[in-house]
């Protein structure tokens, strides 16, 4: 009497192997590809930041913060305001920094330049870098969407 194995053969162990190795290979590189071609377009209605990260900051001078999946930059004004900004350059979406000895915003993707409160002033970007409203509510700077009017 011959017993029946239930057991996978050899050959199929080895092809399910190599099938689930390429699918999870394949994979890797299949979702950053598509997480780059359609990205995550919800930004935040608000973000709310520790004060206290920001209260030793120089007149004129800036610093980053997350504003959802892009960046945002914090100026502190000669008065002691705050003016903030999504540093997203209105061209192609390309990342701005701020240069303190031009006292201007730089986007390098095609040479295109912000005055200092984000103004356009020369390259291509079309129109001024997004504005968001700065309020201190006791320890906390609460960053929102500014109200269009």
């Amino acid at each position: 009497m011959k017993l029946k194995h239930s057991f996978f053969t050899r050959r199929q162990f080895l092809n399910g192997l190599l099938g689930g190795w390429a699918g999870a290979f394949l994979a890797s590189f299949l979702y950053p590809a598509l997480k780059f071609c359609f990205p995550p377009t919800r930004e935040p209605d608000q973000v709310v930041l520790p004060f206290s990260d920001f209260e030793d900051m120089e007149p004129g001078s800036v610093r980053n913060f997350s504003w959802g999946t892009k960046p945002g930059m914090l100026k502190k004004r000669a008065d002691g305001s705050y003016q903030a900004f999504v540093a997203v350059c209105t061209h192609l979406d390309c990342n701005v920094v701020y240069l303190p000895d031009k006292k201007k915003f730089f986007c390098a993707c095609h040479d295109g330049w912000y005055d200092e409160n984000g103004v356009n002033i020369g390259g291509p970007p079309p129109n001024p870098l997004r504005q968001l409203t700065v309020n201190r509510e006791g320890e906390e700077l609460i960053i929102t969407k500014k109200s269009v009017e």
